[in-house]
């Protein structure tokens, strides 16, 4: 399939705090071509590409605060060049960087500010978002305003189809209604009512074929497998999800 398998290493935070390497070359064991970054451990940029290259495994992005975005971005943009990774992802907006509608709009502009530095840099921006970016301003959203306020060629969305299920949205109609803006799809099930935690991929209610249907016909360049939240031993939940979609021909 045009659109490879990543996985997002903030599953495997325990692990890597223990082991960083260790835990990339059991990721790569478990049959992942690539990860997607929540931090390089005690690694420089140039050690971990170093191990990544040595594993097989390709850097598909990044997850870097808004704090270093906004106030650190050429040294990020250094380290994603020498990583080989292509997007640089804000992962998170504390409570007083979203307090209303306006708030959003603020953001989007200095979104478009990364964005376009990125863009120089020849990587793309991209911003994932949870369940509090969907709550709803009148008759639109936090993520809404986001992609209507930022230029497409400079942001992008990384949509996470687990929090956008939580937060009442279709992920497949999500995907289909941002089609061109979400190269980056964080896969995750979720369990039945009245819990509705996280799920190994293929283990929960969500129609897992229909979205990666929906990001197929989208334009999404890579799949990342995430689990913010395990039952069982993280390294088991990712194997589990892996071979789910192994099963699928992905």
């Amino acid at each position: 399939m045009a659109n490879p398998i990543s996985l997002q290493m903030y599953t495997l935070r325990e692990e890597t705090a223990q082991d960083f390497v260790g835990t990339l070359a059991a990721v790569a064991d478990l049959g992942y071509g690539a990860v997607e970054l929540a931090g390089y451990g005690n690694l420089t940029a140039a050690q971990l590409r170093a191990e990544v290259d040595r594993l097989g495994l390709r850097v598909s992005g990044a997850h870097t605060p808004i704090e270093r975005l906004e106030n650190d971005l050429a040294r990020v943009i250094d380290e994603l060049q020498v990583l080989g990774a292509k997007y640089a992802i804000c992962p998170f907006l504390a409570p007083s960087r979203r307090p209303d509608a306006e708030g959003y709009k603020v953001l989007a502009a200095s979104f478009n500010t990364i964005g376009a530095e990125c863009a120089k840099a020849g990587l793309t921006f991209a911003y994932h978002h949870h369940d509090f970016e969907l709550q709803r301003f009148g008759d639109t959203t936090g993520l809404h305003i986001i992609i209507a306020e930022t230029d497409p060629a400079l942001v992008k969305a990384e949509i996470d189809v687990y929090w956008a299920s939580y937060a009442g949205f279709d992920p497949a109609a999500l995907l289909h209604e941002f089609s061109g803006r979400v190269p980056l799809v964080h896969l995750k099930d979720m369990t039945a009512a009245p819990e509705r935690t996280f799920a190994e991929v293929g283990h929960g209610t969500l129609d897992i074929p229909g979205i990666l249907a929906a990001a197929d016909a989208t334009g999404a360049e890579w799949l990342i497998v995430e689990q913010d939240r395990c039952q069982r031993p993280p390294l088991e939940s990712i194997r589990m999800s892996r071979e789910y979609l192994k099963s699928l021909g992905r």
